[in-house]
């Protein structure tokens, strides 16, 4: 039956038609209330939306059809501090999506196909990361394969290092195809890149000495390829050197889950030299047939996103950076947001050789200026709308930072946010971390598992604080030191490094993370204090008394401690401050004042008041 009132149709349902036929008061009065009811349900059932591994709140925003701030809001509630161009993972979307009537389907590669007929992607290049120990010959092979490089070569060479390069490589069958190549630091520049959410690199070419074999930095790498579900083709260099010994490289790799495609595995590895420029056209070739299998592709138009690759403060031009493309199609005087931080719009862009372009399309290596800042390597560029809603967006991202430690990481646990809690380990011997380790993944229960996503015996790095950020990751530290640049760098990005020298106090901190049990360490500092010379007045919970300001300053309105013989007897509220017969808001070092305190303790001369802040220890 449908209900025809006041210009509306609802359908009822049989009981609700029953009512109405027996003209029953109550269901007569409820009626509006029952189309106010269908047309809510109507509002918020959305039906599915595909959502990919990870998604801007901006484009999750749009695919839900909600203003930005009321995702932002349901985000927050659910402890979430994005910004509007951050990226959030598909489980924190689909509790978003949820609440907003929505049910959130991930996004496969047959739908990221589908896309085809109704967006602009286009095939793109490969982008090659390579990765090894030191000194096993990565830039040797890079500059073997600079060498290669027709158009570099035809154009007089690379004119201008950007920290990325193209190769154009002509194939077996004269096929004239582009191969991007990071130029940078292979270890950290895929930490940096996935702590930052962004992960542009399609290939890895892992360079394993055919005389030295599998090294401690051979395995980071190889943590890391892991990590970021990518292709690795093994190079196995100087296979011309006496003592070469690829088979003995192989059986190690095989040992370390990589095993040779001869063998029955699945990881290609190829002989070569690369001081020798031995084999480099087999393993240029072994990178696009690998590209081709992946049918790389890339969106051409709608908002640009990349990553920094380089950045200094270049003379006479200021703050450049060189980005990487990862979609979109950048162009001259667009407004730009990096990081957190940098805002910009672009004056300049220069293509790897150093030549002035009008545009930049993905796995492009594009050098630009027009910033307000140098940004950090690693960190994401988004395109905005205007260099006001930039500003705006930096100013929001100061305000929403937050910190990371065991407390923020035990918070989450409680809250059933966290499912697998993941720690970078270091220790000062072999045999210290492998008894950490086992140790503490044994703790794994069935609603949460510990792993140990990297480990090793050496100082912490930036690298690791990279891989703490792109894993949501505990840092901890047996016996082993922080240098200060990395101490920092911590500190800036707000993730808490933890340092042990006793084996049972840090495993029983993961344990009390597990159990949701820690609590926020918190650090007391002074802002002020004042000697008691004098106490003038004293009623109920208000103290009035003298004294003068012996360190820092006193504000009124702020939080007290009262000290007696070096200990903290109570504590109050500074409500009054008075010079002579004038009442300020504060008071320096050195000043004579009376002050107003409200507190319950009782307040003798000599004691003193301590004005202070509370501060999470990071």
């Amino acid at each position: 039956m449908v209900y025809l009132g006041r210009n509306k149709k609802v359908k009822l349902s049989k009981k609700q038609s029953k009512a109405l036929k027996k003209r029953q008061p109550t269901t007569a009065v409820d009626l509006d209330a029952i189309f106010a009811q269908k047309q809510a349900e109507k509002k918020q059932d959305k039906g599915t939306i595909i959502i990919p591994k990870l998604i801007t709140v901006r484009r999750f925003a749009e695919l839900l059809k909600e203003p930005i701030n009321k995702v932002m809001e349901k985000l927050m509630a659910n402890g979430v501090m994005a910004s509007i161009n951050e990226s959030i993972d598909f489980d924190t979307a689909a509790i978003v999506a949820d609440e907003f009537g929505a049910k959130a389907k991930i996004e496969t590669q047959e739908k990221q196909t589908s896309k085809l007929a109704h967006t602009n992607l286009k095939s793109r290049p490969p982008v090659v990361v390579i990765l090894g120990h030191v000194d096993h010959g990565k830039t040797t092979l890079l500059d073997a394969i600079r060498h290669t490089d027709i158009v570099s070569t035809e154009s007089g060479g690379i004119t201008q290092h950007i920290g990325a390069y193209q190769v154009q490589w002509k194939d077996k069958k004269n096929n004239l195809t582009p191969i991007t190549f990071l130029d940078t630091p292979g270890h950290e520049a895929f930490s940096a890149m996935r702590a930052h959410g962004t992960n542009i690199t399609d290939i890895a070419i892992l360079v394993v000495a055919a005389d030295d074999g599998v090294k401690p930095q051979t395995k980071e790498a190889i943590s890391h390829i892991k990590s970021a579900n990518i292709p690795v083709i093994v190079a196995i260099n100087k296979i011309d050197k006496p003592g070469a010994d690829p088979d003995r490289v192989k059986r190690q790799l095989a040992d370390l889950g990589l095993n040779p495609e001869e063998w029955g595995g699945d990881t290609v590895m190829i002989g070569i030299s690369a001081k020798q420029k031995m084999n480099i056209d087999g393993l240029l070739d072994m990178v696009i047939l690998v590209a081709q299998m992946q049918d790389l592709k890339s969106q051409f138009d709608g908002k640009v996103e990349g990553v920094v690759i380089e950045s200094h403060m270049q003379s006479g031009v200021g703050p450049v950076a060189t980005v990487l493309i990862n979609h979109g199609t950048l162009k001259k005087s667009d407004a730009i947001v990096i990081g957190n931080h940098v805002t910009g719009k672009i004056k300049i862009m220069e293509n790897y050789l150093g030549k002035r372009i009008a545009e930049a399309t993905p796995a492009m290596p594009v050098k630009i200026a027009g910033l307000s800042n140098v940004p950090n390597f690693g960190d994401r560029l988004v395109q905005v709308t205007d260099e006001r809603e930039a500003k705006s967006i930096v100013a929001s991202n100061l305000a929403k930072e937050k910190s990371f430690g065991i407390y923020e990481a035990s918070e989450a646990i409680k809250s059933g946010k966290l499912k697998e809690l993941s720690i970078v380990l270091k220790a000062d011997t072999q045999g210290s971390l492998e008894a950490i380790k086992n140790t503490i993944e044994q703790l794994s229960t069935d609603k949460i598992k510990v792993k140990v996503i990297s480990s090793g015996v050496s100082v912490i790095t930036e690298n690791d604080v990279n891989m703490a950020i792109a894993s949501k990751a505990l840092i901890m530290g047996f016996k082993v030191a922080i240098p200060e640049p990395v101490n920092q760098a911590a500190k800036d990005k707000k993730i808490q490094i933890k340092q042990y020298d006793i084996i049972y106090r840090l495993i029983e901190d993961v344990q009390a993370v597990l159990e949701g049990l820690v609590e926020p360490e918190i650090n007391i500092v002074s802002l002020g204090k004042l000697s008691v010379i004098k106490i003038f007045h004293k009623i109920a919970e208000r103290k009035l008394v003298g004294g003068k300001i012996t360190e820092g300053k006193l504000v009124e309105g702020k939080k007290v401690r009262i000290i007696r013989n070096n200990e903290e007897i109570g504590s109050g509220k500074l409500s009054t401050i008075q010079i002579g017969p004038d009442k300020v808001t504060e008071a320096e070092k050195g000043t004579e004042c009376g002050i107003a305190i409200s507190t319950k303790v009782s307040i003798k001369p000599k004691d003193i008041i301590e004005q202070f802040k509370e501060e999470k220890v990071l």
